[in-house]
């Protein structure tokens, strides 16, 4: 069975606190390191420790690059935290990094010998020094200029897809990383006004964050999570030096994710930013869920260390989290002789409280889960071949439904309606996906209130072996649905008809107790 995962971040989120808190949770380190190894960039290495913040004991994790990698980005703060002084000279490029001594240990000073930067941009500087880096924010209180820079690369989602297609991963880890730069990338074209496949990484880019988004996604993959659970961001005030210059908290790249992604987000006094844009992409990405169960029991709790130091303690706490319900003995029903008069005693398993509100036709507004998202575009260039593909790519992507209507179009051209049902934190990547794969130029989007049966997930026994079922309906008119895949397994080892497999397990749920 699937996990449930809390991500309590109420002193922000970002990627490496994210790592530390899920290895800390138990994620496989070595299985992390094996997927790190065969990341097809070189450079760096990373460290996994024990720090203390603020007096609470947690797990560091800390990517170290080579002095002259490429895509080392000192004005990475967002990322890491780190206070950089800077000093652009003409013979040196000095960064002073402090951290507490009971967290780390360890200071670093780049002199101008050991970190001296001859920067190389290709840019058409020499036409546009004033803008370098081709890039420009709107809501930039001060233009941050370099001299050209040497071993710095600028990475698109090209060149980010390629990396992950070549780094030994799970597909389902694949998955939530391509979803993870999916919605950095979103946040970044809309801050530059760029299509997203013309948008070029800076800090996302650089090795020590690709790291970080693999890391999480390989993390949380390990783990088996499958419900994540984040009712809100809190976020710090004031301004942060980054790629561009000095941007006010939340920077540019976070609110549009807040704002594409449905995210909920609290602004604290504290003075700093708390919230990075890769922390921000990880919460969209990966949550199922805004609001946490009434009653849960906490099976294991995991925490991880930020680099920064601010009024609060800077760590981000995961914990693995069971309903109440769940933690009733689970059964497993099978067909025995005699058995076919058992009691339908399912009372106490249904939630009473939702099965009163379908039968009366209500909804819970304030609850995020009912409400789902439909996309719709009309495609009139696109082979059937495509389309299939694409179908397969959406649910994969977390679809939860998706279908093609033949449509006519202008001038009676034939052509199909993709309509596509997600949760809205599924939106800006279900987009992206479309975006990529078919020709499509635009999406309808549209929010939909829905009503939705009480269900739950059980296990049954037939002859042949466990079946998953899914029990849906109002108490005394419930109907069971058995699991496609759970069920085709079984007929595929067996060679039985799936129409005779089904009703196996269709007549098991009437004994469930």
């Amino acid at each position: 069975m699937g996990k449930s995962l809390y991500l309590e971040c109420y002193s922000g989120i970002s990627g490496d606190m994210t790592v530390a808190a899920l290895l800390d949770l138990g994620a496989d380190q070595k299985v992390l390191e094996d997927v790190l190894e065969s990341i097809p960039v070189q450079g760096f290495e990373i460290k996994v420790s024990r720090v203390t913040k603020s007096g609470i004991d947690a797990c560091d994790f800390d990517v170290i690059l080579d002095a002259e990698i490429d895509g080392h980005d000192h004005d990475m703060e967002y990322l890491h935290g780190h206070d950089h002084s800077h000093t652009h000279g003409a013979e040196e490029h000095n960064h002073s990094h402090t951290h507490e001594a009971e967290e780390h240990n360890h200071s670093h000073t780049h002199m101008a010998e050991e970190h001296n930067h001859q920067y190389e941009h290709s840019h058409e500087a020499a036409a546009k020094n004033v803008a370098a880096h081709g890039h420009d924010h709107g809501d930039e209180i001060a233009a941050h200029t370099h001299e050209p820079h040497r071993h710095h690369k600028h990475r698109g989602m090209n060149e980010i897809r390629q990396i992950l297609a070549d780094t030994k991963m799970t597909d389902s880890a694949r998955g939530i990383a391509l979803k993870i730069f999916q919605i950095l990338a979103r946040a970044e074209a809309k801050a530059h006004n760029v299509p997203v496949e013309e948008v070029h990484f800076h800090e996302v880019g650089a090795v020590d964050s690709i790291v970080d988004i693999l890391s999480v996604a390989v993390c949380l993959d390990n783990l088996g999570i499958t419900e994540v659970i984040v009712p809100v961001l809190c976020e710090g005030m004031g301004t942060v030096r980054c790629q561009h210059g000095i941007l006010p908290v939340p920077v540019p790249a976070v609110t549009h994710i807040v704002q594409q992604c449905g995210l909920n987000l609290r602004i604290t006094p504290v003075q700093g930013e708390l919230v990075t844009p890769t922390g921000a992409a990880i919460v969209a990405a990966v949550r199922t869920s805004c609001k946490l169960p009434e009653t849960f029991a906490i099976e294991k709790t995991g925490i991880g260390a930020g680099k920064r130091t601010y009024e609060c303690p800077g760590i981000l706490r995961a914990m693995l989290i069971h309903p109440e319900e769940s933690h009733k003995p689970e059964k497993t029903v099978g067909i025995s002789a005699g058995n076919e008069s058992a009691a339908n005693e399912t009372a106490e398993i249904f939630n009473r409280e939702a099965a009163a509100k379908i039968q009366t036709g209500v909804t819970e507004s304030a609850d995020c889960a009912d409400y789902i998202y439909k996309l719709e575009t009309n495609i009139d260039d696109c082979s059937g071949e495509v389309l299939g593909f694409v179908m397969e790519k959406l649910f994969e992507a977390g679809a939860r439904d998706v279908h093609y209507t033949p449509v006519y179009m202008k001038k009676n051209r034939p052509a199909w309606l993709l309509t596509v049902i997600c949760k809205e934190e599924d939106v800006p990547g279900m987009e992206a996906l479309i975006f990529a794969e078919t020709t499509s130029i635009g999406i309808r989007r549209v929010k939909m209130e829905r009503t939705i049966l009480p269900r739950r997930k059980r296990k049954v026994m037939i002859p042949f072996g466990e079946v998953e079922v899914k029990i849906c309906g109002s108490e005394g008119a419930e109907k069971c649905y058995p699991e496609y895949e759970s069920l085709a397994e079984i007929c595929r080892k067996t060679g039985i008809s799936y129409a005779e497999a089904y009703q196996m397990a269709v007549d098991a749920s009437k004994n469930l107790e």
